[in-house]
């Protein structure tokens, strides 16, 4: 076990919207912001896997009370999916299992089956997760080789826009609630459309009213937080 990070105390408090590089954690981004910030306690509202980029909405001082309400907001995410394809992670860092298609879907074939995924549906987590199996990450289970079997659960996808097609990549825009994996609708779309299916790329452009337009760089986090104006946090 880590030990706990000793935080100082500031009346410094709000949000810090940062544009996450490819290759970071959520808790990456967390450290190098609490480290501007003098260490400052400090949150983040909704972890994004450190294959994707964009929107992380860091908590500062008393903003971290906002936590929850953040992790409750809708996400906006840019998603490439590759149709030729499944991979044990439901991503790019798995080993291709290529799928031979013999007669690749049409437009209206994607945009028919991207359909059903729109409104309450049951989705079941990545095999290589966080979710909790007796106890221990799912991921880790995934990494010994022991059999892991989650279970479905019930998540709101509020649109997905059509943005480009051409077999075998797919790329969409992706607004959803809470508990959203965009890698088990990427790996879903491939099983109903009969191909292969696992997300090539990830962006997420917007967290509720906080948009990646409005983020930080990574590069800029070298800079005492003091020199950016923090956002207002909602209320808990």
């Amino acid at each position: 076990m880590g030990r706990k990070p000793r935080y100082r105390k500031s009346a410094m408090a709000g949000l810090l919207i940062v544009d996450k590089p490819l290759g970071w954690s959520s808790m990456d981004v967390v450290r190098k912001v609490r480290h501007a910030a003098g260490f400052v306690k400090t949150g983040h509202g909704g972890t994004l896997d450190p294959l994707a980029t964009g929107v992380v909405v860091c908590c500062i001082g008393h903003a971290t009370k906002s936590v929850e309400a953040l992790m409750g907001m809708q996400k906006t995410y840019d998603a490439k999916i590759d149709l030729s394809a499944f991979t044990p992670t439901d991503d790019a860092e798995g080993e291709r299992e290529e799928v031979a298609v013999e007669t690749p879907p049409s437009e209206d074939d994607v945009r028919a089956a991207l359909e059903t995924f729109v409104g309450e549906i049951q989705q079941v987590p990545p095999l290589y997760s966080a979710i909790h199996v007796d106890g221990k990450r799912a991921y880790k289970l995934a990494r010994k080789g022991e059999d892991v079997e989650l279970e479905a659960r019930t998540v709101r996808i509020d649109s997905i826009e059509l943005l480009e097609y051409e077999f075998p990549h797919v790329r969409v825009l992706v607004r959803s609630g809470k508990g959203v994996y965009v890698r088990s609708l990427a790996r879903d779309l491939g099983k109903a459309l009969g191909t292969g299916g696992y997300l090539s790329g990830l962006r997420r452009t917007a967290v509720g009213p906080y948009r990646v337009e409005d983020a930080v760089t990574a590069e800029r986090l070298l800079q005492p937080i003091g020199q950016f104006d923090l956002l207002d946090a909602p209320k808990a």
